[in-house]
This record gives structure tokens, C-alpha cells and sequence, in this order.
């Protein structure tokens, strides 16, 4: 579940730099679904659009299948929506249901891998979702390893049930800068640039085609008026033990969920769709922080590191198709919901195999 283009970070420790060090892990290659991509996009040059998640996933990808890719985009990635996430493996709010469980089996597949990288910022966790009203089995159960239903002594009071499953927890404040790393390493280094349309942004990077992943953004640069804000409020605590993430969306007092890192933990969180305000809101801080202590006591005790405030990039269909706008190609990525890290390995395959059949002769 990813919290909320644009956050408001208020934090206690500085910023991710965009230009980390180097780690030893630089010459390992994330591997791809049914082995090694071939130079499908040899020479091929791809502009992104995006430094988030989405964004520096799909480079990655683009970049080895053979394609030169440049990343633009109007915020450097610790100050996109990717920073303020969870962010734990959680397929929250995107659509449609059939296509959003492949693309978000690939990214758990990719992230089990991935969990065996150190300074990866992943880590697979045990989890506990929880529920005060019946529901049926979710949709995406198959995707998940170990899921199982909760036994009545392993449930909140309240609640009417929940189910177990493994799932990864990604620190986007170390999986980042990784992926900055892995980019690096190919050439790429995003670049801060601001566009009115998707035309000016073509026009000034060049190239063969356009990949837009600019999350919230498109609203305006597609234009796309479908897509619309979904504001996420999140605290950060310092972990008093923890090792097993909790979710209950119907808690009676509002959703919460507990996401134990690394050295943090993550306490969330609201969903408020349209709303636009990425300042921090007192009252829902203290909420969250008395929903979280109901489900977990040992948190209240702990030092709260910072509030984060973002907007998730809601849309009724995740858009994943090129477009051509006279001479013009477009690849779309974006409307990933609160689902924007479970979703980008998978989704950044899908987008490899659009632009190398976009670049096909009769396409």
C-alpha cells in the first residue's frame, strides 16, 4: 500500500541525494520474466517523462534492452509521490483487477529477488491483513506467497477477521537512489526540466519516442482529466521492535496500517479523494497515530520521526498504451492509484514490449 505528485516532506533526517555513492552490489542485473531481454530497442532513443518509481523502473528497463534513454522531470525522486510510500507490496486502488494481478506477480517476483541485495532497500516481511466487516478472499491472493486465513486467536478483538500472507516491504528512501545507482551505471542520470504539454516535452528532448510516467501530472500534460488526486498522510516512527506489517483499511476509526522498514516504521494513513493539500494535518496525525496504537501498542511509545503528505495518482484504468500524435509516438505509463511500487517491474516489462512494437515498421 503506497501513501500519496508533489508531497510535503517533514522529516528529521535530510533528503535522499540524487547522486548516491557507489555499493557493491552496481553489477547486479535485475532479472527479467522468462530470462535475459534481447536488444529489442538496440539504438532506439526513449525519453521518460518522471523520476519516480514508475519512471526509473522503466529506464532501467529500457536501458537494457539497448534503447538511450534520457530521464526528464519537474521533481528530482526523493521529492516525488514514490518517496512519501510505504511502501509495501499491496495492489491498493488500481484497475482493472486482471491486468493490475500480472503486473503486480512480475514486481513481487522481481522484489523476492531483489530482497537478496542489501543495500536494495527491500525486505520481505509476514503480514496480517484485518477486517471488522466479512469479505470474500481478495482477488489478487494468488500473487502472494504463504497466504493463509488468520486464526481467531491472531486477530484484533474487534475484528471480524483477516488473512496472512509474505509480501515485500520496499524503503523507497534506499530503493531509489538503487535504482539511481543501476542507471548510473548505463549513463542516465535524470535531469530536472519542467513542460506544459507532452509536444514541448518531445520537442526539447528529441528522440524516437516519448514514455510518459508522470504520475499525477498527466492530469495536465495529456491532458487527462480522469485522473484525479487521492491524498495520503503518513507518520514516521522510529521501529520499537516490529518485524510483521499490519493493514486494516475498515478500522473503525479509519484505515490504518503499520509498514516496519528497516530502522523506521511507517503509520498510515487516509485516503482522501480530490483533495489537493500536501501540508501536514495535525488532527489526522493524531488519529492515525491512535488507530495504529489499537492495533499495535507498542507503537505509541515510539519517537515520531516525520510526517509525510502526498497525492497518489488515482484513475479508473491504469494507462499502458502508445499513442501517436502525428509524427509523434507516445508511450503512456500512469494511474498506478496507491499501487505505484507494487506495480513497476511489472509494468516497466509491459512498456519495453509497447515500444519495441511501436518502433516496428507497420505499427
Amino acid at each position: 500500500m503506497q501513501a500519496a505528485c508533489h508531497p510535503c516532506v517533514r522529516a528529521k533526517r535530510p533528503a535522499p541525494t540524487v547522486h548516491p555513492a557507489r555499493s557493491p552490489s552496481r553489477s547486479w542485473t535485475v532479472p527479467w520474466q522468462n530470462g535475459a531481454v534481447g536488444q529489442g530497442l538496440s539504438g532506439a532513443r526513449v525519453t521518460v517523462i518522471g523520476a519516480g518509481v514508475s519512471g526509473l523502473t522503466c529506464a532501467l528497463r529500457l536501458a537494457e534492452a539497448g534503447a538511450r534513454v534520457r530521464v526528464l522531470a519537474a521533481q528530482p525522486p526523493p521529492r516525488t509521490v514514490s518517496a512519501v510510500a510505504a511502501a509495501v507490496w499491496y495492489p491498493y486502488r488500481a484497475y482493472p483487477e486482471e491486468m493490475v494481478l500480472g503486473w503486480s506477480r512480475r514486481s513481487r517476483e522481481v522484489f523476492d529477488e531483489l530482497a537478496q541485495v542489501p543495500d536494495s532497500g527491500v525486505i520481505l516481511r509476514p503480514g496480517l491483513e484485518l477486517f471488522w466487516t466479512p469479505r470474500p478472499d481478495p482477488w489478487w491472493k494468488t500473487a502472494v506467497r504463504s497466504f493463509r486465513h488468520a486464526e481467531p486467536g491472531e486477530v484484533h478483538a474487534g475484528a471480524a477477521g483477516g488473512w496472512r500472507f509474505e509480501a515485500p516491504v520496499v524503503d523507497t528512501g534506499r530503493f531509489l537512489p538503487f535504482l539511481l545507482r543501476r542507471l548510473q551505471d548505463r549513463g542516465t542520470t535524470p535531469e530536472i526540466a519542467s513542460f506544459a504539454t507532452l509536444e514541448s516535452a518531445a520537442g526539447a528532448a528529441g528522440g524516437d519516442l516519448l514514455l510518459n510516467c508522470s504520475g499525477l501530472g498527466a492530469r495536465e500534460l495529456v491532458p487527462d482529466p480522469s485522473l484525479q488526486p487521492i491524498r495520503g498522510q503518513v507518520v514516521r516512527i522510529s521501529n520499537p521492535g516490529l518485524d510483521r506489517f499490519q493493514i486494516a483499511d475498515d478500522h473503525p476509526g479509519g484505515m490504518a496500517y503499520i509498514i516496519p522498514r528497516f530502522d523506521d516504521v511507517i503509520l498510515g494513513g487516509t485516503a482522501e479523494d480530490g483533495a489537493t493539500s500536501t501540508d501536514e494535518d495535525p488532527a489526522t496525525t493524531a488519529a492515525i497515530l491512535r488507530r495504529c496504537a489499537d492495533l499495535e501498542p507498542a507503537v505509541a511509545s515510539a519517537q515520531v520521526l516525520g510526517i509525510k503528505v502526498g497525492l497518489r495518482p488515482g484513475r479508473p484504468a491504469i494507462r499502458l498504451e502508445a499513442e501517436r500524435r502525428g509524427s509523434l509516438t507516445i508511450v503512456h505509463n500512469y494511474g498506478h492509484g496507491g499501487a505505484g511500487v507494487t506495480l513497476c517491474w511489472g509494468c516497466a516489462e509491459a512498456v519495453v514490449g509497447v515500444c519495441i512494437r511501436s518502433l516496428q515498421p507497420d505499427s
